[in-house]
């Protein structure tokens, strides 16, 4: 694998970034079955999830409910089902284990600190994920319920770079809520609050459009969650006009500094821990 040298080191670390992310993607392309399993898992639920939304459409003032049309709720469900193993807000544990386990300490000794690492695997997987479990949802979607097609040229890029910022973020906040291992040793408190929390306030099982305005405008501004999984749908979904739909994105990009940011300093922190403590 290339390293960083003193002659080129921005190439060497472009270029040890690339490796890292291609071996993120060989890893998670070794399992297969897994990969069918799980694709087929959210095809099921997203029937169960489009039907109960359109009833609540059916029900709604001009069957529109908080701005959504029928196409736009069912393209909300679909796109979002695809994306689940793309964002990845679920069951990564890798870090926490091995701080657990004591194994952290190769990964310091390392050329590459572990935030860098972790994301370039990260982006890997996610990469696979939208190659091999995006399209069938959505094709699944497209042959039984009616969708909405894109209206504007710049959904589709504003979408591919919200789906992006939504993975830096995701793997920010898992890599925050995994590192709680340095002071806890046993992260499943925090990880599996996470998993509740990411789920409901992130926009997987309802869009977040239906609460009430003040608190879905304070969870858009006051937390990353909404930019995990809410702010690309309501993107591709067209839910808003163009220079809303732009500032969505501009407020993605803002967290996705932040939490990156907020990696790094935990990193630290806890490197400066272990070595108090002498490990």
């Amino acid at each position: 694998m290339p390293t960083i040298s003193r002659t080129g080191p921005f190439r060497a670390s472009v270029t040890t970034f690339g490796a890292l992310i291609g071996s993120g993607f060989r890893r998670y392309a070794t399992y297969r079955q897994a990969t069918i399993a799980g694709t087929f898992t959210n095809i099921v639920f997203g029937f169960l999830r489009c039907y109960v939304l359109l009833a609540v459409a059916a029900e709604a003032v001009g069957n529109r409910p908080a701005g959504y049309d029928v196409e736009q709720l069912a393209t909300y469900v679909w796109v979002g089902q695809g994306l689940l193993s793309v964002i990845g807000i679920w069951g990564w544990t890798e870090l926490a284990d091995r701080i657990r386990t004591g194994d952290i300490a190769a990964d310091l000794l390392r050329p590459v600190g572990p935030v860098a690492a972790y994301l370039a695997a990260d982006l890997g997987r996610a990469l696979y994920g939208m190659l091999t479990r995006f399209g069938p949802p959505l094709l699944a979607g497209a042959l039984f319920f009616p969708l909405h097609t894109p209206a504007r040229w710049q959904t589709v890029p504003l979408f591919a770079l919200s789906v992006l910022l939504a993975v830096i973020i995701c793997f920010g906040c898992r890599y925050a809520v995994n590192a709680t291992a340095y002071w806890l040793q046993d992260a499943r408190g925090p990880i599996t609050l996470w998993t509740l929390g990411s789920g409901v306030l992130g926009g997987l099982y309802f869009p977040l459009r239906l609460l009430p305005e003040e608190v879905a405008v304070v969870l858009w501004v006051a937390t990353p969650l909404p930019s995990l999984l809410q702010t690309p749908l309501d993107v591709i979904a067209e839910r808003d006009g163009p220079a809303l739909q732009t500032g969505l994105v501009g407020l993605q990009a803002g967290w996705a500094v932040v939490i990156l940011a907020v990696a790094v300093l935990v990193q630290r922190r806890a490197e400066r821990r272990l070595v108090v403590q002498g490990g």
